[in-house]
C-alpha cells in the first residue's frame, strides 16, 4: 500500500482508538451538565468543540439523543440545532470512512442482518435509501453509519443525504432540549417549544407506516418466479428499461423483453398503451434502474408494476436462459 493510501487510514485508526478510549472514559459522565461546564472553559470555540465532540461520540457509538438534547439546552433552539447537525453528519461520515476504508469486517460482524436490507436498500434507491434511513427512524442512527460504510454509495452522495434528511429529527430533539432548559428557567414560552418538538416527533413516528405505503407502489419478483411465469403464458410484460448496448451486451436480455431505456420512459409510454392494468415486469442490470422506472410507470396509472429483484445479475446467476448476449471475439 502506498504512503499515501497508508496515511489517511493511519489517521482514521487513531480517531477511532481516541473516541472508543473517551467514550470508554467518560461514557457515564457525558450529560448536559459536564458539557455545559466544559463548553464554559473553551469561550468562543464551545461551538467547535461542542461539535468535534458529538462527531467522535458518534463514532464511538454513544446515544445521539443525549447530545441532540444537550445541544438545545446548551446552545438554544436555532444555533443548537445548527451545532448538532453539523456533529451528527460529521460523526457519520467518520464512522462511514472508518467502516469503508479500516473496519469492514469488524462492521460486517456488528451489523448483522442490519448490514444485508442496508446493501440491498442502496443497490435499489442508492442516495434516496440514504435519505429514508435518515429521516425514518428505522434502523440504530450509530450502526447505520457504520453498516453504509460498506455499500457501494458514494460519499458525496451520502454525506448529502445524510445532512438534509436529519433536519427534521435533529430539529426536534434540539427543541425538546431547549423547552427543558426554559422549563427550569421559568421562561413563559417552555411549554410552546415543548409542544413544537412533541409534534414535530410525532409526525417522524407516523413516516414509517406513510413511507411503507408509497415504497409498496411496486411489487418484486424473483428470477425463478418469472420465469415461470413466462413459461406458463401468464401474460405478463418483460420491459427491460437498460441502454440498447447493455440489452444486447455480456448478460444479454430475457426473449420477450421490449427494451425502453429508463430515459426515455416518459417519452415512450404510448409504446404500452393497453396494458395499463397487465403486469409489466422491469428489468435492468441490478434493480435500481427498474425501481426508478416502476415508479414512473405508478405515476402513469399503470397499476401491476413488479421489479426483477437484482435483474440480469441474479438471472445470469440462477442459469436461466438469455438471447442477445454479446460474445467476445477470439483471437
Amino acid at each position: 500500500m502506498s504512503m499515501r493510501r497508508f496515511l489517511p487510514r493511519f489517521a482514521l485508526a487513531l480517531l477511532l482508538i481516541a473516541a472508543a478510549a473517551l467514550a470508554a472514559v467518560h461514557r457515564d459522565k457525558i450529560n448536559p451538565a459536564m458539557l455545559d461546564a466544559w463548553l464554559g472553559s473553551l469561550g468562543p470555540w464551545a461551538p467547535v468543540g461542542y461539535i468535534v465532540l458529538y462527531a467522535l461520540a458518534a463514532v464511538a457509538l454513544v446515544p445521539g439523543a443525549i447530545f441532540g438534547l444537550a445541544g438545545g439546552a446548551l446552545f438554544g433552539a436555532i444555533w443548537g440545532s445548527l451545532w448538532n447537525l453539523l456533529g451528527a453528519t460529521l460523526g457519520a461520515t467518520l464512522a462511514f470512512l472508518v467502516a469503508r476504508y479500516i473496519a469492514a469486517d469488524w462492521v460486517a460482524r456488528k451489523a448483522g442482518g442490519l448490514l444485508k436490507r442496508l446493501i440491498e436498500g442502496v443497490d435499489a434507491e442508492g442516495w434516496r435509501f440514504v435519505a429514508l434511513v435518515r429521516l425514518v427512524p428505522l434502523f440504530p442512527f450509530n450502526l447505520s453509519n457504520y453498516a453504509l460504510g460498506l455499500t457501494r454509495i458514494p460519499l458525496q452522495h451520502y454525506v448529502i443525504a445524510t445532512l438534509v434528511f436529519m433536519v427534521p429529527g435533529v430539529v426536534a430533539f434540539t427543541w425538546l432540549g431547549h423547552a427543558g432548559r426554559a422549563a427550569l428557567t421559568g421562561e413563559a414560552d417552555a411549554v410552546r417549544y415543548g409542544l413544537f418538538a412533541l409534534a414535530l416527533l410525532a409526525a417522524i413516528a407516523l413516516l414509517p407506516r406513510l413511507v411503507g405505503r408509497m415504497r409498496e407502489s411496486f411489487a418484486w419478483i424473483e428470477p425463478k418466479d418469472l420465469k415461470r411465469r413466462l413459461d406458463g403464458g401468464e401474460g405478463v410484460t418483460v420491459v427491460d428499461v437498460r441502454g440498447p448496448d447493455e440489452f444486447t451486451g455480456s448478460f444479454g436480455h430475457i426473449a420477450t423483453a421490449r427494451n425502453i431505456p429508463v430515459a426515455e420512459l416518459d417519452g415512450r409510454l404510448a409504446e404500452l398503451a393497453g396494458l395499463e392494468r397487465a403486469p409489466l415486469v422491469l428489468v435492468c442490470r441490478t434493480d435500481k434502474r427498474s425501481a426508478t422506472a416502476a415508479r414512473t410507470l405508478r405515476a402513469a396509472g399503470f397499476r401491476q408494476v413488479i421489479v426483477l429483484r437484482r435483474g440480469m445479475e441474479q438471472w445470469n446467476d440462477a442459469g436461466l436462459p438469455v438471447e442477445g448476449r454479446a460474445v467476445a471475439a477470439t483471437a
